[in-house]
């Protein structure tokens, strides 16, 4: 993440007046007991935002993480601290295959799902998810948007923190992910993947023949230089054989890094507010969603613009890649991938008779019971067991104001 002064600097909407929490506002034995974290060491927020740094991330971050967790009722899927450490310290080499999706809370982008894919030791590509995930094989909505977004560190991961400037992070599911072949449609060979509206598998699509001897993340790397990616994420709550494809339309396919950012006016007042497209109120499975992808634009923006030193902000911008991380995947800022569920992949089929005949449904133990991603005010975390709210609270911060108009896909 860039040095940066994120903890200090006014980006969020509207100008209202708030008590704004600093670290010197919090006497040491509050912090020490409130936030889980020894006198001497610095508060989470200044962490991610580049403002200090630490040299074990993974025992700064479990021991904290270890301190807020809620108890919860026995079924509510979750990785206990344990297991957040193993997992993390299994994935610390070049063959890694880390994966997070974090809810984020944010005062400008509103609330958004990071999906992050560790292809190195160092550093991980990142997509945000507007609605996040898909979960319902028979959804209105099944396609989604994937704005590719800088390349973070890996020790991003594991962090779930909270300021005014930046809104809440939580992780909403965490593991690891597997790449699996792309498959040949039989039919319609003349098409092209860019000429096709469906990425998913249907009745007829045969795997790649062969045994691929790869690493995860070696196979994740191809994938994304071919701009298609079947995953399959082995998370904490996601159910098992969740499937996705990511896949990049020729159209939206640039090289180049943008040379500047989007910079979008302040919004003075509430009241004044634009109103956003209601995000179910089309029709298409790939509704582009310009005002989700603008705001997920004017939050990079403000995380680079809060970089003290230029010349940092023009690295960061030019090799789209936080300090720290190195963009060798060749990541380009603000390209909009589509994503699927996998349906097929992931367990289900289509009824060819009865009173579900065309719709996907399970057969036996496979596929899942659907699920709805709803938002900030209910998810909670798969490590800590916090929603939003909590994880605000338990750093601090007091008054914060938060965009509005976000909407789940529930049907």
């Amino acid at each position: 993440m860039p040095t940066s002064s994120t903890l200090d600097r006014e980006i969020s909407p509207p100008p209202i007046k708030r008590r704004r929490i600093s670290l010197g506002d919090i006497p040491d034995q509050q912090k020490t007991e409130e936030n889980g974290l020894a006198e001497d060491e610095p508060r989470l927020a200044a962490v991610e935002a580049g403002q200090a740094t630490v040299q074990d991330h993974l025992s700064y971050f479990s021991s904290h993480l270890q301190h807020v967790s809620r108890t919860l009722d026995p079924n509510f899927p979750r990785l206990p601290i344990e297991g957040f450490v193993d997992l993390y310290r299994r994935n610390q080499h070049p063959k890694g295959r880390h994966f997070v999706i974090h809810q984020h809370n944010h005062p400008i982008a509103g609330v958004h799902y990071d999906l992050r894919l560790q292809f190195s030791e160092s550093s991980s590509i990142s997509f945000a998810l507007p609605y996040g995930v898909p979960g319902h094989p028979n959804s209105k909505r099944p396609g989604r948007m994937a704005v590719e977004t800088r390349v973070h560190n890996v020790w991003n991961h594991l962090i779930e923190s909270a300021s005014h400037e930046s809104g809440s992070l939580l992780i909403w599911d965490i593991g690891e992910y597997s790449v699996l072949p792309r498959r040949v449609a039989k039919r319609k060979a003349r098409e092209t993947d860019d000429e096709r509206t469906d990425v998913e598998p249907d009745d007829g699509l045969d795997p790649l023949l062969g045994e691929d001897s790869r690493s995860e993340s070696e196979k994740l790397f191809e994938g994304f230089q071919t701009r298609f990616l079947r995953l399959r994420l082995h998370g904490t709550r996601l159910p098992t054989n969740y499937t996705i494809a990511l896949r990049l339309p020729s159209s939206n396919d640039r090289t180049p890094q943008p040379r500047k950012p989007i910079r979008k006016r302040r919004r003075k007042d509430p009241s004044q507010a634009v109103p956003q497209p209601d995000p179910q109120t089309t029709d298409s499975d790939f509704d582009d969603q310009e005002s989700n992808a603008e705001s997920l634009q004017t939050n990079e923006t403000a995380m680079a613009n809060a970089s003290d030193d230029e010349s940092e902000i023009t690295t960061i911008r030019s090799t789209n890649a936080y300090t720290g991380a190195t963009n060798s995947i060749g990541s380009i800022h603000q390209r909009n991938w589509f994503l699927l569920l996998d349906k097929a992949s992931s367990g289900f089929v289509r009824a060819t008779d009865g009173p579900e005949k065309g719709s996907w449904v399970r057969k036996g133990n496979a596929g899942f019971e659907p699920f709805f991603v709803r938002g900030a005010e209910v998810e909670r975390s798969a490590v800590t067991g916090r929603t939003s709210t909590e994880v605000m609270a338990d750093e601090g911060v007091e008054g914060f104001v938060a965009r509005k108009m976000w909407r789940a896909v529930l049907e």
